[in-house]
């Protein structure tokens, strides 16, 4: 079974650009941003990790990751803020 996570970046010094992505190792994909390897997102570092969604297959996952990438900056504040934020249980706060 594939386990999918969608991922939000916070451009902590940037304009305020949220990243919008999914990798099934959120984690390392961050710190892969942070350090540059990301063409796209090389010049806005550093990214935050501020929100991540499990999803139970990877096409499923991609249909929300479109979804996702159409929202404005109040639709991420909602998601960051709502129940489907598995960041801190991720992260084993």
């Amino acid at each position: 079974m594939f386990y999918g996570i969608l991922r939000l970046h916070h451009s902590i010094e940037s304009d305020g650009t949220f990243y919008k992505g999914s990798s099934e190792n959120p984690v390392k994909r961050l710190e892969q941003h942070n350090l540059g390897f990301t063409i796209s997102t090389k010049h806005k570092r550093p990214w935050k990790l501020v929100y991540v969604e499990e999803m139970p297959t990877k096409s499923q996952m991609l249909i929300r990751e479109k979804k996702l990438k159409r929202g404005n900056k109040e639709y991420f504040q909602k998601l960051i803020d709502g129940d489907k934020n598995i960041l801190d249980e991720l992260l084993n706060i």
